[in-house]
């Protein structure tokens, strides 16, 4: 359904206009994953990540209940739905590890760390999928690498379990955008997205039922507005991939650092260390050589 969109007289248009759109959205995208971090910071710790996970999956579905009401072709889909489940529990696992790393580390060097995902993208594409590394992918390694020592080593936040959930988180995220290489072609952005809400929520209510104590009202209406505001970001993302290629479409969530560093100084007097830019310079670089490689991959076949 968002590809149809995209492809309407109202959002089509030009390529270049297209393109603006594209990063207009990715940009809002990025706005709501800095809030989405802010909130589960503001948490303070008082709401198990379990918890977290749940009620972000479940207050997410809900706000996508009235499409699949209106629109119930929306779920259906070439891939069995077990594809769907495992894609699903992976997301969980994702989200999970960035609740508990912005929980327990400065939000800026967790949101660094996570950029580090396209880099692991290249190495599961390499191993797993046989495609050729290259020149320019084995730099956008050693440079992402290099930015992620930087964070986590002796003169950085160091290798503390914040990180470790940092890196974990984008290792699982790696293997989503793995599965997703093939997803994505074979079913609609707006499916896949349906689907992945659907069945998360069963999936991070089991997981959440032992650690659940029901929050506070204050704390249940920021659980809310994350769970409306993480679908909001997921269709916003899915829309702008759909109307410009990722070369364009993914260097804007780089964003998110200086806003989540924004944010986290306005709200929680964190500064972030010098480290941490350089770090995370050199993993945006890595991911924007990574993407260049992959476009350039495409382009020669």
């Amino acid at each position: 359904m968002i590809r149809r969109i995209a492809n309407t007289g109202g959002l089509g248009g030009p390529a270049s206009g297209s393109a603006v759109l594209a990063v207009a959205f990715a940009a809002a995208g990025a706005c709501l994953s800095a809030v989405d971090a802010a909130i589960v910071r503001s948490l303070n710790g008082a709401v198990h990540p379990f918890t977290i996970a749940f009620t972000r999956a479940f207050f997410g579905a809900l706000a996508i209940l009235p499409l699949v009401i209106a629109h119930p072709a929306v779920l259906r889909t070439s891939f069995p739905i077990r594809q769907h489940a495992l894609r699903a529990a992976l997301k969980l696992v994702a989200l999970i590890a960035f609740f508990a790393a912005f929980v327990r580390g400065p939000l800026t060097d967790v949101t660094a760390i996570a950029f580090t995902s396209p880099i692991f993208v290249v190495l599961g594409a390499a191993f797993m999928l046989g495609e050729r590394m290259g020149v320019m992918r084995i730099a956008a390694i050693g440079v992402g690498f290099a930015g992620a020592l930087l964070i986590v080593g002796p003169t950085g936040a160091g290798l503390t379990l914040a990180m470790g959930f940092a890196l974990l988180g984008a290792v699982v995220q790696a293997a989503i955008q793995l599965m997703l290489k093939s997803m994505s072609s074979g079913d609609d952005t707006s499916t896949l997205v349906v689907w992945n809400l659907l069945l998360t929520v069963p999936m991070a209510a089991l997981v959440a039922a032992p650690f659940f104590t029901l929050p506070s009202g204050h704390d249940l209406a920021l659980l809310a507005l994350q769970g409306v505001l993480g679908a909001l970001c997921m269709a916003l993302m899915t829309h702008a991939f759909s109307l410009a290629d990722a070369s364009i479409v993914a260097p804007v969530d780089f964003l998110r650092l200086p806003l989540v560093a924004l944010l986290g100084y306005a709200l929680f007097d964190e500064s972030p260390r010098s480290m941490t830019w350089a770090g995370g310079a050199l993993i945006c670089a890595a991911a924007l050589m990574a993407s260049r490689a992959s476009r350039r991959a495409r382009g020669g076949e």
